[in-house]
């Protein structure tokens, strides 16, 4: 069975971006070469809304069953809101928390971003996952891109 990688919007955008691109374009390859799939989120395509064209554009390049699409639900939302009540991050992070919650509702095999501040910081994750168990969700993986990419 592939890996279900849950992506958030930094992946994409670091698709273009120099310090990042390397390792998300090995990503990206997995992709074309079908080891793996993308789980998308409507969050996600709505954060891409104000994004510039080529970002916006990547995913569309990619045929649809490349992807699995979940969408924001009440279970995800209340999940994110507890990620904040639990203060594993700010009031500002909700977007963050609600990328970890979809992922965690949709039970994916591992989140993956760019986002060392609030999302792939290991006391953040002990955090999240302390809420999670709590609440009676599985714990969730999070990664960089760096870590799912095959080295040759």
């Amino acid at each position: 069975m592939k890996q279900r990688i849950y992506i958030d919007t930094s992946i994409v955008g670091g698709y273009f971006d120099e310090e990042f691109e390397e390792a998300t374009k090995k990503l990206f390859l997995r992709l074309e070469r079908k080891e793996i799939i993308f789980v998308v989120s409507d969050l996600l395509e709505l954060e891409l809304i104000d994004a510039p064209e080529r970002v916006r554009e990547l995913l569309h390049k990619y045929p649809s069953d490349y992807f699995e699409r979940v969408s924001i639900t009440k279970e995800s939302m209340i999940l994110a809101d507890s990620y904040i009540s639990e203060k594993i991050v700010g009031k500002t992070s909700l977007a963050d928390c609600r990328h970890i919650a979809l992922a965690t509702v949709n039970k994916v095999d591992v989140l993956a971003s760019w986002n060392f501040k609030h999302i792939v910081n290991l006391d953040k994750i002990k955090g999240y996952n302390s809420v999670n168990l709590r609440l009676g969700f599985t714990m969730i993986e999070i990664r960089s891109p760096k870590d799912l990419i095959n080295y040759e």
